[in-house]
């Protein structure tokens, strides 16, 4: 369902033990990027009325994703900062054809493995804290869902730019390069290191 090609290992789930604070900060960072994504694929492709209709649901829902995990920091007395970005983000980006349409469909498909990846880090960090902290976990569990239908839309919407079969090759391709760049882990404790 995710187009994943690993799983996230027991390191990342030792940085959330070692430096909870500063995953919920990323979160933060992270739902506001994909906002940000979103609207850029909606300048991008301004005449394509179907993607700018399921941009500005996927962007309301990543501010409205922006402000709860916001006021998860509140509630816990965690300070929102700016953090150093880890490589995750930058390197999957890298990937991106430089022509259209195929540049269309690999910014499609990355937008789609960034949500596929955090769809799987929420669970399992629903899963992990959940014996100590069942609020947290219930909040986790909870964003679940959306993340993986982003995935799902962003695959979706791929499939305008190029076939359905072309659009899942280069996604598995994609996939594998994404595994590649999340096993390479990073000191940064991030929702993607």
């Amino acid at each position: 369902m995710l187009h994943l090609q690993s799983e996230s290992t027991q390191r990342w789930l030792q940085q959330v033990d070692e430096n909870l604070p500063e995953i919920l900060i990323d979160h933060a960072h992270c739902e506001r990027k994909a906002a940000s994504t979103a609207m850029n694929l909606m300048n991008s492709y301004t005449d394509n009325r179907p993607l700018c209709v399921e941009m500005t649901r996927i962007i309301q829902e990543e501010l409205e994703h922006f402000h709860m995990v916001m006021e998860v920091l509140d509630r816990r007395g965690i300070t929102f900062k700016r953090l150093a970005s880890g490589h995750y983000g930058r390197e999957l980006n890298a990937l991106t054809r430089q022509r259209e349409p195929e540049r269309g469909v690999d910014r499609l498909l990355i937008a789609s493995l960034i949500e596929a990846r955090s769809c799987e880090r929420f669970r399992l960090l629903a899963d992990h804290v959940r014996p100590r902290d069942s609020e947290l976990a219930d909040f986790y569990a909870g964003l679940f869902e959306s993340e993986a239908r982003h995935h799902t839309t962003y695959v979706k919407l791929a499939e305008q730019f190029a076939p359905r079969a072309e659009v899942l090759e280069r996604l598995d391709q994609l996939s594998e390069q994404e595994t590649a760049i999340i096993a390479k882990g990073s000191p940064l404790a991030r929702m993607h290191s």
